[in-house]
């Protein structure tokens, strides 16, 4: 199975597909294929497990043609940009060290985890 992201202005993720192998041999084929179905140019192929430009394609997210990425939507102000994974972490480590059961969720107002009871 073959997944592609149909993008939007500013290579916005404003869709998604997918589509059997035979069909899209390579990338390149995916597309003229989307192309001739759908009567649109712009798509890139992702792998849902992220082998490929290093994260599925998520709605509302971006593709970065410079780090040949998909980036999701970030969730917070405070969150930055990890070059390496292409993913959004928040300024402060997730406190669980997994030795715990406990769960946490981000406090953006005063940029700490807060504990979910």
């Amino acid at each position: 199975m073959k997944f592609f992201a149909k993008l939007g202005l500013g290579s916005k993720v404003i869709g998604h597909t997918h589509m059997r192998s035979s069909d899209a041999p390579t990338e390149e084929a995916g597309i003229a294929y989307l192309n001739k179905l759908h009567s649109y140019p712009f798509w890139k192929e992702y792998k849902r497990d992220g082998s490929i430009r290093k994260n599925s394609a998520s709605l509302g997210g971006i593709y970065d043609e410079d780090r040949d990425a998909f980036i999701s939507k970030k969730r917070h102000a405070s969150w930055v940009l990890n070059e390496d994974t292409c993913r959004w972490e928040a300024p402060v480590a997730y406190p669980a060290d997994g030795t715990d059961e406990k769960r946490y969720d981000w406090n953006e107002s005063t940029k700490s985890w807060d504990e979910i009871v």
